[in-house]
């Protein structure tokens, strides 16, 4: 389940219908409201969200909720063409060094702004 927002974030983009079912932890699907803000095609039902894949995800204000959602919508930001802003990063700081240079390493454009 560790991998599960960054799969169900990959998922938003694929060719096709999926299916993640989460029978471990509760609230693993926090970061649905935010796909979905960004154009994602994802339905949750008890313990499974199905997802169809969308051409492309849409700019937008996103919140990271705990370290690998907020990750893995970091992620789903970059792929959307515009400016997104991801809304509490602390979360993410606490599991990820260096993160924003190591993505600006791979060619992302990011930046951490002080409010």
């Amino acid at each position: 389940t560790d991998v599960q927002s960054q799969i169900l974030t990959l998922l938003t983009l694929a060719n096709g219908s999926s299916v993640v079912t989460e029978t471990v932890f509760e609230n693993r699907f926090r970061i649905v409201d935010d796909l979905l803000k960004m154009g994602a095609n994802i339905r949750v039902e008890g313990i499974s969200a199905f997802i169809t894949g969308v051409k492309e995800l849409k700019p937008s204000v996103v919140t990271a909720k705990d370290l690998r959602g907020g990750m893995s919508l970091l992620l789903a930001t970059l792929s959307a063409k515009g400016t997104s802003k991801v809304l509490e990063p602390v979360h993410i700081d606490r599991g990820y060094e260096s993160y924003i240079e190591k993505i600006k390493g791979l060619g992302g454009d990011v930046e951490r702004k002080n409010s």
